[in-house]
């Protein structure tokens, strides 16, 4: 159905995600919406060999949802979200639960997508499941540093309903 309303939100750490997020906006026809913490993360966050680095205590405590700084205004408008972040170990940033559980999802469909250094999705549907039980996640996906406009048309597909 081409009259679906949708939207891509992503998180980015590093920027990589950033960019696939807009190549992939342009593709589906959707708007954009990035996921900022109201902490942003610093290199020093993003340290995985520091088990006391933020990421690596948010990963290994999965209750924890970091604290978002903006919201989607009328997220009750879109059927489709496309929601992209960086993959850190193995799943998706616990921020990505967060934004999920800020908003009613019912009856939508979220196509997940990622970049990742060498990872695939690991449990990532199963872990965000929780976070949105009345929506439909399906497993887009992963990047690995490169995509091409194939890529991101058969990405964009996978939200048609």
């Amino acid at each position: 159905m081409g009259n679906q309303k949708k939207l891509v939100a992503y998180f980015s750490a590093s920027g990589v995600t950033a960019g696939l997020a807009t190549e992939l906006a342009a593709a589906a026809g959707a708007d954009m919406h990035e996921i900022r913490p109201e902490v942003p993360y610093t290199r020093a966050d993003l340290n995985w060999n520091d088990r006391k680095a933020r990421s690596t205590v948010e990963m290994h405590d999965k209750t924890i949802r970091p604290a978002i700084a903006n919201r989607v205004e009328n997220m009750k408008q879109y059927d489709v979200l496309y929601i992209g972040f960086p993959i850190w170990w193995y799943v998706a940033p616990t921020i990505i639960n967060t934004f999920l559980e800020s908003y009613d999802l019912s009856g939508k469909t979220i196509v997940l997508f990622a970049t990742s250094g060498g990872s695939g999705f690991g449990d990532t549907v199963r872990e965000l499941k929780a976070s949105a039980p009345s929506a439909k996640i399906v497993e887009g996906k992963v990047f690995r540093g490169r995509w091409s406009a194939a890529d991101l048309q058969e990405l964009a597909e996978k939200g048609i309903n």
